[in-house]
């Protein structure tokens, strides 16, 4: 986090007037790492509005990374494949200017406090290989690389995919 004091860095819970920025951030992220179309997340009807599709009384929610009052990414926990004890961490995407500054952290951070409120025992994850600095902070939290995706993986196009208990 920087010292400066006109840097601020909010994470909050993502709302429909968000929609649009987000939609924008997972979609230019998404093709910067080469996951488009049928298998990637980016390409999720849920991407259209991501506030419609995450309900905390369902187990589930979306947060937007605001710096500066801008919307620069997103993160979310929703349970995977109908389950109660294990969860996803979902479409987490950094515009790459915003890379460094902390967002990473503090959205994962704000989704495994959610996941372990929410009663979960493990978070399921899957990401690209190419993506080395979204490995590195999973790895940091205490994700644990699987050698095969977990039963009803959703997205085929990946190629890593991490576990941590909770």
């Amino acid at each position: 986090m920087s010292n400066d004091p006109h840097f601020k860095l909010e994470i909050r819970p993502i709302s429909a007037a968000d929609d649009a920025a987000i939609k924008h951030i997972i979609q230019q992220v998404g093709r910067e790492f080469g996951a488009i179309g049928e298998g990637f997340g980016p390409s999720d009807p849920e991407v259209e509005q991501m506030s419609k599709h995450y309900d905390p009384s369902q187990g589930s929610q979306y947060w937007v990374a605001v710096l500066n009052d801008i919307v620069i990414g997103g993160g979310g926990i929703a349970p995977f494949n109908a389950s109660d004890s294990v969860c996803e961490l979902k479409k987490l995407f950094l515009l790459p200017e915003s890379r460094g500054v902390g967002a990473g952290k503090a959205l994962t951070q704000t989704c495994l406090e959610f996941a372990k409120q929410a009663g979960y025992q493990h978070c399921y994850l899957d990401t690209l290989a190419s993506m080395q600095s979204a490995i590195a902070l999973y790895r940091h939290f205490g994700f644990e690389q699987l050698s095969e995706p977990m039963p009803g993986t959703e997205h085929n196009g990946c190629d890593v995919w991490m576990l941590k208990t909770l």
